[in-house]
């Protein structure tokens, strides 16, 4: 069934904060109101001053609620890459129904099943993405609903993150008068509406250069399969010019977004522009030779930093190539710097809404679209996921079944454990069973379990 309704998307960036709402009609997208204020109380993407943020927050809505011509009362927020960790994850559980057919409540209790095991307090579940439903042995169904069964298995993946990140953009949103309706993986976001059929299925690459941070991450076989927060960005370039050229940060960033080239091939070392200078009482005159040399060295710095990356996880070899977005990437040359400085093919991502023709906006509209596009089953598992954040025990008795790395690009896992902020699927864990009483308790576990064993051999 095609979707309709209305869906706002917030996007919390460091340099400035994005809300965007879109109407589904028909399942089709339509871009209906965009409001953005200057982000405060943000550092290298993460929440410092979280009344700061609300206030901003409010801002960006108030502007998108004028142009749009309603009242918003909830939002949509991707959390970003930093310190996510993806598990594999599995449950069964038996059909209640007296039909025998697969219901709503049988899918929220499979989805607690799977999400049975112990967790660090300081992570929290962010998402869990269904892979498969088996029916009695039947695999490879995406809605079980209406099916007849005895037994219903579900196997997915579970995203989770820092407590102390999610509950901090929780709380700037609610202080900002709103309601959080979803919060979504970024990279998985981007990936969805970013990427096609065929760049998700055969590997691809995708460098999201935000002003306070970089982000590195690799989809292959539909799946997510790192992702690494570099702490530096289009900032960092508009403090190097701020302090090279002895001007204000205000100043330094307005050079950069007029007459910033990321490439000294493409400047020009005739053309000049007026600076003001501290210390002097009328503006210096920059070549844009000179400016370009100060934002080649920084962006080559980042550069170097994501070929490094990608060559210890071999992401270098995937078909699809880098794809680049983000604020800092709309800078004219940035692509073709990328392309020279990692040796591989890299193209930049430019949205097509109209109005919205800037790398900057990719994840708001990439947000939107992945929970508009959402199937019926997804929005299931997810509510019933928010209800077991701390992996609850379920109702019946469950099994838990963690898979290895889905692909070779984890094999050095020494790598994996060095760098930081890195997403990774995690190796096997041990999973401890649960404590149990004396005696009694014991003989009806096992008994249970006899049960089980006979209805399935």
């Amino acid at each position: 069934m095609a979707k309709s309704g209305l869906y706002t998307g917030l996007d919390i960036g460091t340099n400035t904060i994005k809300v965007l709402v879109a109407e589904y009609v028909s399942g089709e997208m339509n871009i209906i109101g965009v409001g953005n204020a200057k982000s405060d109380g943000l550092k290298n993407g993460t929440i410092v001053d979280i009344e700061k943020v609300s206030q901003a927050i409010r801002k960006a809505v108030n502007a998108a609620e004028e142009r749009a011509g309603i009242q918003i009362t909830g939002v949509n927020v991707a959390v970003p890459a930093n310190r996510l960790e993806v598990d594999a994850c599995q449950g069964m559980v038996t059909v209640n129904s007296e039909s025998k057919e697969v219901v709503e409540s049988d899918i929220s209790q499979v989805v607690a099943s799977a999400l049975m095991r112990g967790m660090m307090p300081e992570r929290e579940i962010i998402a869990v993405e269904p892979k498969e439903f088996t029916v009695d042995g039947f695999s490879g169904i995406s809605d079980p609903r209406g099916m007849f069964g005895v037994r219903l298995e579900m196997k997915g993946l579970v995203y989770t993150g820092p407590k102390t990140l999610v509950h901090n953009i929780r709380r700037a949103i609610e202080r900002a008068g709103l309601a959080v309706e979803n919060i979504v993986i970024a990279p998985l976001a981007i990936a969805h509406h970013v990427l096609n059929e065929s760049e998700r299925e055969f590997g691809t690459v995708v460098v999201d250069l935000g002003a306070g941070q970089t982000t590195v991450m690799a989809i292959r076989d539909q799946e997510l399969q790192f992702a690494h927060v570099i702490a530096e960005g289009g900032d960092y370039i508009t403090k190097d010019i701020s302090t090279i050229l002895n001007t204000s940060t205000d100043q330094a960033d307005n050079v950069k977004l007029n007459y910033g080239e990321a490439s000294t091939a493409r400047a020009s070392k005739d053309e000049r522009f007026p600076v003001s200078v501290v210390g002097h009482t009328e503006p210096v005159e920059i070549t844009e030779y000179y400016l370009s040399e100060i934002i080649e060295a920084r962006l080559s710095q980042i550069f170097s930093r994501v070929r490094q990356d990608l060559e210890r996880s071999r992401g270098l070899s995937l078909p699809g190539g880098i794809i680049l977005l983000g604020g800092a990437a709309a800078m004219p040359g940035v692509a073709e710097l990328a392309t020279e400085i990692i040796g591989t093919n890299v193209r930049l991502y430019v949205p097509t809404e109209m109005g919205l023709r800037n790398p900057t906006f990719a994840q708001v509209i990439s947000i939107v679209d992945y929970v508009g596009s959402r199937s019926d089953i997804e929005n299931l598992v997810t509510q019933a996921a928010a209800g077991n954040t701390l992996f609850s025990e379920p109702i019946v008795e469950t099994s838990a079944i963690y898979r290895e790395p889905a692909t070779e690009m984890f094999a050095d896992s020494s790598y994996a454990s060095s760098v930081d902020d890195t997403t990774y699927m995690t190796q096997a864990p041990q999973v401890s069973t649960p404590k149990q009483d004396k005696e009694p308790k014991e003989s009806i576990v096992d008994k249970v379990r006899n049960v089980f064993g006979s209805m399935f051999d």
